[in-house]
């Protein structure tokens, strides 16, 4: 008789985990037992954190913190229950308004996790005899909701305007929708939105963009990708989550009134899902108020990350097309990137290796990503630090001086 567990044994990715235990370079679930944002305490020791999507550095800013624990002290802990019954505070409509405002939409509707609103969204507007046409580096959670969805999924490669082109023109009378990542979060670049939109009006389809790493980082204000090309209105719907800049959980779709209202009353993940917990909706709105009030903290993101980026580059590591706060180091050897991460870790700098199947096979890289509240101080020693360890294991050549 077949056991279902039988395949545990012998799978590779669990045999690779039980040799990183063994060895004690497993790089993942590292517990932190102290956060300030731009440093964490991990087995006692204080580094500097470059692996966070805390973009703007709120989730310890004193108004957030007391945005949450006031909406806790008014509302309780939890809704219990989904937004389609018993679970809709006035908070959330307030955040749906004021994110529909921000992102340069008609209306918004709120979710309990990014993840959720992609499923919700996707699922709910495509059905079995239509077509998904996505970038080949779209996030997981676009790929599992068009899986989900049951309907046709084709790919193109990544930011491909001809590929585009090709199967949009093979499949022009279909009923379809592109996908793409406003900022793709393994190589820190962008889509390139504006002649994805003109492709979209060209062939007939429709244009949905998740922005969840560009939502408060990219644009004039954090207001996202789309704003940032000046075309928001050529985008149908955009999706943006809250657990990076906007220092919470949650997840939003924002488009046109009709269509977000189609998706209110059919999205399955919203629909049998408790809704965000008042602290959680009270934190974005607080961070809401701190962006439209202060654009420096987008500003100063930029400016911190451009910094790292000129200066890696100088030094010859390999970054990618990135031209955001994510900055990979791209490595290639799975075993040599796991190795650089260990050397960066003892070094005091905490950065995410990332392995197939999240990178392409022999693409392996650290993701790097920075925050506006690095301190130049943090910044100057994050250089040091790339350019001693990476001398040291060989990612780079040392040379005598490095351009800071």
């Amino acid at each position: 008789m077949a056991d279902l567990f039988a395949k545990i044994a012998t799978d590779p990715s669990m045999q690779a985990v039980r040799m990183g235990k063994e060895t004690g370079i497993y790089p993942y679930f590292k517990p932190l037992s102290e956060t300030e944002g731009t440093e964490v305490v991990i087995d006692g020791r204080r580094m500097i954190m470059i692996g966070s999507n805390n973009y703007l550095g709120l989730t310890t800013h004193p108004k957030v913190r007391e945005a949450a624990i006031e909406a806790t002290r008014k509302y309780g802990t939890s809704c219990t229950g989904s937004r389609f019954l018993n679970g809709t505070l006035e908070l959330h409509k307030e955040l749906e308004r004021r994110l529909a405002r921000f992102m340069g939409k008609q209306a918004a509707i709120v979710f309990s996790t990014g993840y959720q609103s992609n499923l919700g969204a996707i699922t709910a507007l495509l059905e079995k005899d239509d077509l998904a046409i996505c970038d080949k580096e779209i996030h997981a959670s676009l790929v599992d909701a068009v899986k989900m969805a049951g309907c046709q999924m084709k790919r193109f490669r990544h930011n491909d305007m001809n590929d585009l082109e090709r199967v949009l023109k093979e499949n022009k009378d279909a009923a379809k929708m592109v996908i793409v990542d406003g900022v793709y979060s393994m190589g820190g670049d962008l889509a390139r939105v504006p002649e994805i939109a003109e492709l979209c009006r060209k062939y007939g389809a429709r244009f949905f963009v998740d922005d969840a790493h560009g939502l408060g980082v990219m644009g004039p204000g954090g207001r996202g990708t789309a704003i940032h090309f000046g075309c928001v209105d050529q985008v149908d719907l955009i999706m943006g989550t809250f657990s990076k800049s906007f220092a919470s959980l949650g997840g939003v779709i924002a488009g046109d009134q009709d269509v977000i209202d189609f998706i209110q009353h059919h999205a399955r993940s919203f629909i049998f899902s408790a809704s965000m917990p008042p602290a959680n909706a009270a934190a974005v709105l607080a961070c809401l108020d701190i962006i439209e009030a202060d654009p420096s903290y987008v500003e100063r993101v930029h400016t911190q990350s451009a910094k790292v980026r000129k200066a890696l580059r100088e030094m010859g590591y390999n970054c990618g097309e990135s031209v955001t706060p994510i900055i990979p180091v791209i490595i290639g050897s799975e075993m040599y990137t796991v190795a650089a991460w260990q050397s960066f870790f003892e070094y005091g700098i905490y950065t995410n290796p990332v392995l197939p199947p999240g990178v392409p096979p022999n693409k392996s890289l650290l993701r790097t990503s920075y925050m506006a509240t690095h301190t130049d101080e943090q910044i100057e020693k994050i250089i040091a630090g790339f350019y001693e360890v990476g001398a040291r294991i060989g990612l780079i050549q040392e040379r005598e001086t490095v351009a800071a």
